[in-house]
C-alpha cells in the first residue's frame, strides 16, 4: 500500500538547549526587572498609606511610616476602631455606597436599553442621534454645574443622594451607550431573528438574550462608572452640604484637623480598598469589555 506525504510523521523539532533557554531569559531579564521596578514604585504610596493607618500619630510624627521595618511592634489597629466610632466617617461611607450603587446601576440599565435600540432597532434619526451621543462625550461636566445647581434647587433635590447619583448618571450615559452599542452590534443577527420568529417580544429578547450575552461589556462599564462615582469630589462638593460622601468627609477632616493623620490615613485607605475589591471582582471581564466592538 502506497504511503502519502501526509502519512509520514513530521520530524520532531529539536528540544531547546539549556544554553538557549538561559540566553532567552537573560535577553528578557532587563524588561522583567524594569516592569517589577515600576510596579514597586506604584505600590509604595499605597503601602505607605496602609502602614500609616496602622501607626499612632505620635509614632508617625517621630519617624515616618518606614520605621515599622525596624520596629514592627508599633503597628496597631486602634485607628480603625476609632474610625468606625466616628459618626461623620461612617455615615459618609454609607452615603458613598448609596451614591456609587445608584450612579452605577442607573446608567447601566438606561444605556443597555439605548445601546440595544441603537444597535438593532430601526427608527427615524437613529444614526443622527447616535452621532449626538458621541458628541456628548467631549462635553466637560464643569459646564453643567451651575445650570444643574439651579435646576436641583427648583426641583428640591439639591443636597440629596438621588441628586448626586442622577448627575453621575447623566454624564456617564454617553460613554456607556457608545460602549454597549458597539458590543451589542457584534452579537450575531441570526440569534435575534430566531427569537423573533419564535414570537419573542423586543423586551424579552433584551432581558433573556442581550443582557446575558452583554455581561462582559456591562461588567467593564460597571467598573469604570463605580470608580468615577466613588472617587468623585467635585460633584459632591457642588451638590452636597449635609450629604457628604467619603471623599468630601476626608477633605473636611484634612482642612479642619491637619494633624489628624490617624483618622485621615485610615479613612483614605478604606476609600481606596473598596474600588480595588470591585475591580478585582470583575477584572476577568475588563479586557473583553474594553475590546467590545473593536473586532468584527
Amino acid at each position: 500500500m502506497a504511503t502519502t506525504t501526509a502519512d509520514v510523521p513530521a520530524p520532531r523539532e529539536r528540544d531547546e538547549t539549556v544554553g538557549a533557554r538561559i540566553v532567552r531569559f537573560l535577553s528578557k531579564g532587563p524588561v522583567y526587572a524594569l516592569l517589577i521596578f515600576i510596579g514597586l514604585l506604584w505600590l509604595v504610596p499605597t503601602l505607605g498609606l496602609f502602614i500609616t493607618s496602622l501607626l499612632s500619630p505620635s509614632d508617625f510624627n517621630e519617624g515616618g511610616w518606614w520605621q515599622v521595618f525596624s520596629e514592627p511592634g508599633k503597628l496597631t489597629t486602634e485607628n480603625y476602631a476609632r474610625l468606625f466610632d466616628t459618626e461623620a466617617i461612617t455615615s459618609s461611607l454609607v452615603t458613598t455606597v448609596w451614591i456609587a450603587v445608584l450612579g452605577t446601576i442607573l446608567p447601566l440599565f438606561i444605556a443597555a436599553l439605548a445601546g440595544y435600540a441603537f444597535a438593532w432597532l430601526e427608527f427615524p434619526g437613529r444614526d443622527w442621534l447616535f452621532i449626538l451621543v458621541i458628541a456628548l462625550l467631549v462635553v466637560p461636566l464643569q459646564m453643567a454645574l451651575i445650570p444643574i445647581f439651579s435646576l436641583y434647587n427648583t426641583l428640591g433635590i439639591f443636597d440629596t443622594v438621588i441628586g448626586i447619583a442622577l448627575f453621575h448618571t447623566a454624564f456617564g450615559l454617553p460613554f456607556a451607550i457608545f460602549l454597549l452599542r458597539n458590543f451589542f452590534i457584534g452579537i450575531p443577527k441570526d440569534i435575534l431573528e430566531s427569537a423573533r420568529i419564535d414570537g419573542a417580544s423586543e423586551l424579552r429578547i433584551f432581558f433573556r438574550l442581550i443582557l446575558p450575552l452583554g455581561i462582559p461589556a456591562l461588567a467593564s462599564l460597571a467598573i469604570f462608572q463605580f470608580l468615577w462615582t466613588w472617587n468623585d469630589l467635585l460633584v459632591a462638593l457642588t451638590f452636597g452640604r449635609s450629604t457628604q460622601p467619603i471623599t468630601v468627609a476626608i477633605y473636611s477632616q484634612l482642612r479642619q484637623f491637619g494633624q489628624n493623620i490617624d483618622l485621615i490615613a485610615t479613612a483614605s485607605f478604606i476609600s481606596l480598598i473598596v474600588p480595588l475589591v470591585v475591580f478585582f471582582a470583575f477584572q476577568r471581564y475588563f479586557v473583553q469589555g474594553l475590546l467590545a466592538g473593536s473586532v468584527k
